[in-house]
C-alpha cells in the first residue's frame, strides 16, 4: 500500500471521536487505508461490507448487533447504502460514549447520505480521502508524469501500462455510470449520465455557463445546476468559487468547474499518454486542474481556496487565504519558460498578495521577479503545508 498523508490525522481523530467517517469516491483506497490502520489500533475491529449480502443480513437487527459488539470498533463500509443506520449509531454512542466506536466509509458526501449530519452532530468527524497526490507516489519525473496521465486512483496509477490503466478507468466509469450514480440519486440513465460527464470534461477549468450547459443537455437550467451539484457531491468534480471581497473592483460571479482526477478527465478527453497531452488543446487546463487536485489534497479546513477575476481581465488561477487573512496566489503554466500577463501583476496588487507562485511541470525553482516565484509542484505543495501551519 502506498503511504497516505491523511493517516496521522485519521489516527489522531480516532482517539478523539466516537465515530470517524472516511469519505471519497469509490476505489480511492478508503477500505485499504482503514484496514491497514486498524491493525495498529489497540482495540479489536469488526469489518462490515454493506454491499455484501452476508454482511448486510447481520444488521437485520442493528441494535442487537451493535450491543453484542460494544467492545469492538465496527467498520461500516459503503455506509451511503444504509442511511437508516445513523439514528441507531447515535443511540449506541449516547449509551456508551467512548472513542473509536465506529469507522464509517462512504462513497458520497454527507449531503448525499441522508440524516448523517443531523443524527451524529457532535459525535462524528468527516475525513476526505483524495486520489493519490504528488507526496504519496514518489517525486521523480516519471512518477509525476504517470500521476498526471493516469490519475490518482490507486489501481489506475499502479496499472502495468498506460493501456491497462485506461482499461481500468473505462471499467470504473462504466460501473459508476450504470449503477452507482443512480443508486446515489442521480435521475439520469447511463447514456445521459455519460454525456453529462463528457460535457463536464470539456468545460473543465472554465467558468460555468449554466444556460449553455442546460442547452447542451436539453434540460432546464435548474436541472443542469442540480446535476452538476450532484457530481460535486459524488466526488467527481469540484466547483471553485470566485473571490469575493471589498477590492473596489467588479468581480466575476461565475464559479469554475474542475474534474477531481486528471486520469478520469484524460479518459473523457481521449488523452492516453503524455504525447497525447502535449498535443491536446486543453493541455493547459488539464495541468491547471492537476495542480488544483494537489492543493485540495493538503488543504486545511480553515484555509479558503478560490480564484480571482475582475471585469478588466485581472486574473489569478487560485487564491489561498489563511484565517489570519494572509494570502498567496497561484498560477499554473504548462511550460518550462512561464511568463505572466499584466493582468496577473495587476491582480497581485488588487489582492495585496504576500507572494505569487507559478507552478510548472518539472522540479525547477527560481524567482521570476520580486514577490513571484516559479516552482515545481512537489516543492509548492510542501510549501503550502508549511504556510498553512504558519511556518
Amino acid at each position: 500500500m502506498l503511504p497516505r498523508i491523511v493517516t496521522p490525522k485519521l489516527t489522531e481523530l480516532l482517539g478523539e471521536f466516537p465515530a470517524v467517517a472516511v469519505i471519497g469516491p469509490r476505489q480511492v483506497g478508503k477500505t485499504t487505508l482503514v484496514q491497514t490502520l486498524s491493525a495498529s489500533l489497540s482495540i479489536i475491529t469488526l469489518y462490515i461490507d454493506l454491499e455484501n449480502p452476508r454482511d448486510e443480513v447481520k444488521l437485520t437487527d442493528p441494535v442487537l448487533f451493535f450491543e453484542r459488539n460494544t467492545d469492538r470498533c465496527v467498520i461500516l463500509d459503503e455506509i451511503q447504502r444504509r442511511g437508516d443506520l445513523f439514528p441507531v449509531l447515535r443511540s449506541m454512542i449516547d449509551e456508551e460514549r467512548r472513542v473509536a466506536r465506529f469507522i464509517l466509509l462512504g462513497s458520497a458526501s454527507p449531503e448525499l447520505i441522508r440524516g448523517s449530519s443531523e443524527s451524529l452532530a457532535g459525535r462524528i468527524y468527516y475525513v476526505e480521502l483524495h486520489p493519490l497526490c504528488v507526496l504519496e507516489v514518489g517525486q521523480d519525473a516519471a512518477s509525476m508524469t504517470q500521476l498526471l496521465i493516469r490519475g490518482g486512483y490507486p489501481d489506475s496509477f499502479l496499472a502495468k501500462s498506460d493501456a491497462a490503466s485506461l482499461r481500468w478507468r473505462e471499467g470504473f466509469v462504466q460501473t459508476y455510470v450504470e449503477r452507482d450514480l443512480s443508486l446515489l440519486g442521480l435521475p439520469l440513465g447511463p447514456s445521459e449520465a455519460r454525456r453529462l460527464l463528457r460535457m463536464a470534461a470539456h468545460i473543465h477549468g472554465q467558468q460555468l455557463n449554466i444556460a449553455a450547459v442546460s442547452r447542451s443537455l436539453g434540460v432546464s437550467a435548474p436541472s443542469a445546476k442540480k446535476y452538476l451539484a450532484f457530481l460535486q457531491q459524488a466526488f467527481l468534480v469540484d466547483i471553485l468559487e470566485p473571490y469575493s471581497s471589498n477590492t473596489g473592483k467588479r468581480l466575476s460571479k461565475s464559479p469554475k468547474l474542475y474534474f477531481r482526477d486528471s486520469g478520469m478527465l484524460n479518459y473523457f478527453l481521449g488523452v492516453r499518454n503524455y504525447d497525447d497531452l502535449l498535443a491536446h488543446p486543453q493541455a493547459g487546463a488539464i495541468w491547471e486542474g492537476f495542480v488544483m487536485q494537489q492543493i485540495r489534497a493538503v488543504l486545511a479546513p480553515e484555509t479558503d481556496l478560490c480564484f480571482y477575476r475582475s471585469s478588466h481581465g485581472n486574473e489569478i488561477d487560485a487564491v489561498l487565504t489563511r484565517p489570519d487573512s494572509r494570502r498567496i496566489g497561484v498560477e499554473m503554466k504548462f511550460g518550462a519558460s512561464p511568463t505572466l500577463t499584466r493582468g496577473s501583476h495587476d491582480a497581485m496588487r488588487d489582492l495585496n498578495l504576500d507572494r505569487l507562485f507559478v507552478i510548472i511541470p518539472g522540479q525547477e525553482n527560481y524567482p521570476l521577479r520580486e514577490g513571484v516565484e516559479v516552482m515545481g509542484v512537489v516543492t509548492f505543495i510542501e510549501h503550502v503545508i508549511a504556510w498553512q501551519e504558519g511556518v
